[in-house]
C-alpha cells in the first residue's frame, strides 16, 4: 500500500521531512480561487487503495478548514484506503466550556467535523484541560505525540543544571515529566487569569536554585504574559538568564519580541517560527506508521 502525503498550505520543510521518513510520495495538489472567491481544488495523483496523509497545521484554522474538508472528501471519493490528518497544532481545543450563556463550545463541533472527514488524527500535545483525552470529543482513532521527551532531550543537550518551571497547576503533570526525563528539579506556579493580556502568578520558591538556569516550559505561548510575569520574578531573585520553551509558539502581537528581550525563547517546529529549535518530524513519522497499521 503506497503512502501519499499531501501538504495543505503548511510548513513545507516539516512535510518534506515526514514524507522522506515514511519513504512516501508527495501528493500533487492544484488550488486556486475562482473570481467570486470560492476555492478550486484538484488532486493530480491516483489514490485508489493508497494510504493518504494530509499534513495541515491548523494554526489559523479558519483560513484552512474548508479546503481541508474539501480535500478529505475528494481523496475518499478517489478511493483512498485510509485517510489520516497530521496536524502538529490542533485548533479549537481551548474553547472547552460554556462560560457565558449562549457561547459556542467550539471544540465539540470542530471535532465532529474532523471526525466525519478522517479515519485518524495525529497531533502534538493538544490543550487538554477539561477533557481527559481527545476521545472525549473525537470519534475517530487519535494519537497524541508527546513533546516532553523532545524537550527533555534538548534541555539535556543545551542547558547545564536546569530548574524546570511550570506556569500553573494544569502544567504540572507534563512539566514533571520533562523534569524527570531531564533529571532536573521543578517548580509549579499558580496563575490567575484576569483577561486576555493580564495575569497574576505566584512568586516561586527559588532560594535553593540560585545557581541553576531557570527553564520555563509551557504548552502554548500566545500573549506571553504569564511567562513575562514569571521572568520578572526571576529577575528580582537575581536568577541566571532564563530559557523559555513552548510546544506551540503562537506569539500573538509583539509577544516574541517582549519575551526574547528577557529570555532565550525556544519552540518545537509545530508552528514555523524563528524560535524553532526542537524537531518533531521523527516522532510524527513514527506515530503515522503506528496508526497506518492500526486502521
Amino acid at each position: 500500500m503506497k503512502t501519499l502525503v499531501f501538504n495543505l498550505e503548511s510548513d513545507a520543510a516539516l512535510a518534506a521531512q515526514i514524507t522522506h521518513a515514511l519513504q512516501a510520495e508527495a501528493g500533487s495538489l492544484e488550488m486556486r480561487h475562482f473570481p467570486d472567491g470560492e476555492s478550486y481544488l484538484r488532486v493530480h495523483d491516483r489514490c485508489i487503495d493508497h494510504s493518504c496523509i494530509i499534513f495541515c497545521n491548523l494554526f489559523h484554522p479558519d483560513e484552512k478548514t474548508l479546503k481541508l474538508l474539501f480535500l478529505a472528501d475528494t481523496l475518499k471519493e478517489l478511493g483512498a484506503r485510509q485517510l489520516i490528518l497530521v496536524t502538529p497544532y490542533l485548533a479549537y481545543m481551548r474553547q472547552d466550556k460554556r462560560f457565558h450563556e449562549g457561547e459556542c463550545v467550539s471544540s465539540k463541533p470542530f471535532a465532529k467535523l474532523l471526525s466525519q472527514a478522517f479515519d485518524g488524527l495525529i497531533t502534538i500535545d493538544p490543550h487538554l484541560h477539561r477533557y481527559h483525552s481527545l476521545s472525549d470529543i473525537y470519534s475517530i482513532n487519535t494519537q497524541v505525540v508527546p513533546a516532553a521527551p523532545l524537550i527533555a532531550r534538548w534541555i539535556n543537550k543545551h542547558i547545564s543544571q536546569p530548574v524546570i518551571i511550570g506556569p500553573d497547576s494544569e502544567s504540572e503533570q507534563w512539566v514533571s515529566q520533562v523534569a524527570e526525563m531531564a533529571q532536573a528539579p521543578f517548580q509549579i506556579l499558580e496563575k490567575e487569569r484576569l483577561g486576555d493580556y493580564q495575569v497574576n502568578i505566584s512568586t516561586p520558591e527559588l532560594s535553593a536554585y540560585l545557581e541553576h538556569t531557570p527553564v520555563l516550559v509551557d504548552d502554548i505561548i500566545s500573549s506571553g504574559r504569564t511567562i513575562l510575569r514569571t521572568l520578572e520574578h526571576l529577575e528580582s531573585a537575581n536568577m541566571k538568564r532564563a530559557t523559555a520553551i513552548g510546544v506551540h509558539g503562537i506569539f500573538a502581537g509583539n509577544a516574541y519580541e517582549l519575551l526574547s528581550s528577557k529570555a532565550d525563547v525556544i519552540t518545537t517546529d509545530c508552528i514555523p517560527h524563528i524560535s524553532n529549535r526542537i524537531e518533531t518530524a521523527s516522532a510524527l513519522s513514527k506515530a503515522i506508521r503506528i496508526m497506518q497499521q492500526s486502521l
